[in-house]
């Protein structure tokens, strides 16, 4: 939260001297044709489809574009056809299961007569709710609401095809009008009514299994998968999929790539269980928000640098991974950067010009005539750039490494083979199986924290060079030991050691700092993010 009052803040400031905000933001509705809208209180079921305009209430004039910029705008008031909803045929017949949403989004979660979970998330978005209580009357509201336009309305509907021909998993969203007289809703028609939604498949559980999917077991969120990967030693992720997707998330110019972005699918392999990602929420893909003075400040890198904007070029890799920093360390510690070059070039082999070119078709028609060029034109150099972008990607990723092992019992050895390179191995206790192996580059990493959470885990360290990467060891619960044999020349005390005074031996000599403590805050570890 701290984070989107600093936001706030700056908006606040900035735009004192703006005046008021207009007291009512959002349009009355957004069917284009006042007509059809009457026609839609009194006889609703005579309509089963509407011109709409998304976002009426993003249309500015040029002198507030020039300060706040220009955005989407143009696409939130296309006009854009389409059809009414009707929960008890679509899909085969819908019922509503729960409410969602989070602080910016209405959503339910509808589920079909096989268990088949689906989500319907209004495609307009309001802010508000990020804000401190004191400003969510004021004009402060809508100029937070008003940048809401920076979001592509349509961005999703061109992701399937090109998704698909890159094997990476996704949803097929359709976009669809819910009457003001829809009582299906029961007690949330004032949240849905004279509405605009997308209504996209959810993969929730075993019942959202597809075929595409192969022999899967289940389908989990992050919060289930990093319990079970922190919890057991024979759960793993599969960081070449997930590296896979990361590089489509660049691609595609979505910036909000947290753990909440993402759900897994469990496969049994032998005795040990392995996890899949299958992106969801792709509502910042595409985003645009950098062509007004006052947004193109509050993006700069001593600023609020994740607001990327979706350019011909990749213009700032890392502000494309802020939001996913904390799944990235947990999830990518293992793909090296020979594995990303590989995987770059196997997207840009998949995402051919005819790819790309019927995946933009696949925009509301007027939307196309307002964007369609252009977007082919910048996915194609963002194509065939995205070996360089993976190349900055990977130079982030490694500058810093967590490696964490589970609550079992497992052996950690630390290799320092050269000047340049160190060893990280994890060893599995119950069968010594390896389950981690990594070679880091000095070049590359100046920091590898090992985190050994709860069991009884061994680390050893050893290997006599001039120079070397410092290395964390955070022995966490648990009966651990911990020897220190390596040498490093030149430069201060390389291997830190992280535990409780009792119930740790350690074995170390002048290379090694001991700073084990009696709080047992010393070894926390944030297995979920959430």
């Amino acid at each position: 939260m701290k984070r989107y009052y600093r936001q706030a803040l700056l908006v606040f400031l900035t735009t004192l001297s703006f005046g008021c905000a207009r007291k009512n933001f959002f349009a009355k509705t957004p069917v284009a044709d006042p007509a059809v809208y009457q026609q839609l209180k009194e006889a609703p079921a005579s309509v089963d489809s509407v011109t709409i305009q998304a976002g009426k209430h993003y249309k500015r004039s040029g002198f507030h574009n020039l300060f706040w910029g220009w955005h989407n705008r143009a696409l939130w008031t296309a006009p854009v056809t389409v059809p009414v909803l009707d929960i008890e045929k679509e899909k085969g017949g819908l019922e509503i299961e729960k409410l969602g949403g989070g602080f910016q989004t209405t959503s339910l979660t509808l589920v079909d007569k096989n268990g088949f979970s689906y989500a319907l998330r209004s495609l307009d978005k309001d802010p508000v709710e990020v804000l401190p209580k004191i400003w969510r009357k004021t004009f402060v509201a809508n100029i937070i609401r008003d940048q809401t336009s920076a979001i592509n309305p349509y961005g999703a509907f061109i992701i399937p095809p090109m998704a698909e021909a890159a094997a990476i998993p996704h949803s097929n969203p359709k976009l669809v009008y819910v009457h003001p007289s829809d009582n299906s809703f029961d007690e949330h028609q004032k949240l849905f009514s004279d509405k605009v939604f997308l209504i996209e498949e959810k993969y929730t559980n075993d019942k959202s299994i597809t075929p595409e999917m192969g022999n899967a077991k289940d389908i989990v969120g992050s919060e289930k998968m990093l319990n079970n990967r922190f919890g057991k030693n024979s759960h793993f992720i599969d960081q070449k999929a997930f590296a896979k997707a990361r590089l489509f998330d660049l691609f595609i110019n979505d910036w909000d790539r947290h753990e909440g972005q993402w759900d897994w699918i469990e496969y049994k392999e032998d005795d040990e269980t392995i996890y899949r990602p299958i992106p969801k929420d792709r509502d910042n893909s595409f985003y645009k928000f950098e062509d007004g003075l006052i947004p193109w400040l509050f993006s700069r890198n001593w600023a609020i640098r994740k607001f990327e904007s979706f350019d011909d070029e990749y213009e700032d890799v890392y502000a494309l991974m802020i939001n996913s920093k904390f799944i990235d360390e947990r999830a990518l510690n293992e793909v090296t950067a020979e594995e990303f070059q590989e995987l770059a070039k196997e997207l840009q082999q998949a995402l051919t010009d005819e790819v790309i070119e019927r995946a933009v078709r696949q925009y509301p028609q007027a939307a196309y005539q307002l964007v369609g060029e252009k977007t082919i034109r910048m996915l194609k150099n963002r194509r065939d750039n995205l070996d360089k972008a993976a190349q900055e990607f990977y130079k982030h990723l490694a500058k810093e490494a967590l490696v964490a092992g589970t609550d079992e019992d497992e052996d950690f050895e630390v290799k320092r083979l050269n000047d340049e390179e160190t060893a990280v191995t994890i060893t599995r206790d119950s069968d010594k199986k390896q389950i981690y192996h990594r070679v880091f580059k000095h070049s590359e990493t100046e920091l590898i924290t090992l985190h050994g959470l709860a069991g009884d885990d061994k680390f050893k360290v050893e290997g006599e060079v001039n120079k070397g990467i410092k290395v964390v060891i955070v022995g966490g619960l648990g009966e651990d030991e911990i020897k220190d044999t390596s040498r490093v020349k030149q430069g201060r005390k390389s291997t830190y050691v992280y535990d409780t005074k009792r119930g740790t031996e350690l074995e170390g000599d002048r290379e090694t700092k001991d700073k084990r403590t009696h709080d047992v805050r010393v070894h926390a570890f944030d297995r979920e993010g959430f």
